[in-house]
């Protein structure tokens, strides 16, 4: 894993509408679905607003309005967006997948998506997209914590603090293996602590303080707003979002004892779904969330960070998340080796914390 400095310039941000599918069409590639004036998509949780105000809400009510196109949404867990898409695989549903790595390469090595370079793709950055047009991604993110600012106005600043006594059902983390951000703890802990077995005797002996499971990491940020606990894992763009209906929620990074804060980035990644019941309404779409426009309006909108290397935000918004970002360390995980052996860290996490 190397540091990849290129992560730290602020880019645009993320900002969403979603309409909720209620039912989804079993329509298959008939020529009526085709025709259809829909796109159904599957997406990891962050970046829709809570109050209808994020990057999601603002790209589908403008992609409806210049195209016709009506969007269906359905949201969960980085993982359970790829386990449903497996599982309608005879009869898909979705049309787009949009969740965190290493759940785009698993899409991807189950054959749910197929080859599409969406306009404006040139200017991603190789790193952020599939070299055989798989996926690519739509906004940039990284891996955070957040903390309750009221009952602990002083973030903690080392992993080794959370074994404290004081956070004991006052800390909880999203599930390794089915949120996209519960697998980044175990990322970064393997990075921080230099290995699986030592991150692994970490994470046992955090578990004593662990509230429990959550499918689910935007469930977490409310608790942490309220009170209810002091400590949760997240992301900075889903986190930056939230923060500004929930006052109380401060994000940082932690650090191993002795060394420096860390994070890596965690994009949203897209793929148009293989045999999708309306592909070109698909492809339009990708088009659309790789436009300057909605790319311009990841960071002022949603909080987050454009993947376009041609969009340069300076809206308040990408100067806060510059200062956020200002001495963290940013490294570049192994995706390849993640997506090969998630199955047995995710194994040796159950093991090490009884889970």
């Amino acid at each position: 894993m190397r540091t990849n400095p290129r992560y730290l310039k602020p880019i645009a941000a993320v900002t969403g509408s979603l309409v909720l599918a209620a039912t989804l069409s079993a329509c298959g590639g008939s020529i009526a679905a085709a025709d259809e004036k829909v796109v159904t998509v599957y997406s990891a949780d962050g970046l829709k607003g809570e109050a209808g105000d994020g990057w999601y809400d603002k790209v589908f009510k403008d992609f409806e309005k210049q195209t016709g196109i009506k969007v269906k949404y359905v949201e969960g867990g980085s993982g359970e967006m790829v386990q449903r898409a497996a599982r309608e695989k005879t009869n898909t549903q979705a049309d787009v997948l949009v969740t965190l790595p290493p759940f785009i390469q698993q899409a991807d090595s189950k054959g749910l998506l197929q080859a599409y370079t969406p306009q404006g793709a040139d200017q991603v950055s190789g790193g952020d997209k599939a070299d055989d047009g798989k996926w690519i991604s739509v906004v940039n993110n990284f891996f955070g914590f957040v903390h309750n600012m009221k009952e602990l106005p002083a973030a903690p600043t080392t992993w080794e603090q959370l074994l404290d006594a004081k956070y004991r059902n006052k800390l909880q983390y999203s599930t390794p293996g089915v949120a996209g951000d519960g697998t980044a703890v175990l990322i970064k802990a393997m990075h921080d602590f230099g290995g699986k077995e030592p991150a692994m005797e970490y994470l046992k002996k955090l578990q004593a303080n662990n509230v429990g499971p959550s499918s689910s990491t935007s469930k977490l940020a409310p608790k942490v707003d309220k009170g209810e606990i002091l400590v949760a894992n997240g992301d900075v763009q889903m986190n930056f979002a939230q923060s500004k209906s929930m006052p109380n929620l401060g994000i940082w990074f932690p650090a191993k004892e002795g060394g420096k804060p860390t994070t890596f980035a965690l994009p949203y990644a897209a793929g148009l779904v293989n045999k999708a019941p309306h592909t070109e309404n698909g492809k339009k779409l990708l088009d659309f969330m790789l436009s300057e426009q909605a790319q311009r309006e990841v960071s002022s909108v949603g909080g987050g960070f454009s993947v376009r290397k041609d969009v340069k935000a300076t809206d308040a918004n990408a100067i806060e998340l510059a200062k956020l970002m200002d001495g963290v360390e940013v490294f570049e995980p192994d995706w390849n080796d993640i997506d090969k052996n998630l199955t047995a860290y995710v194994d040796a996490w159950k093991s090490a914390t009884g889970s």
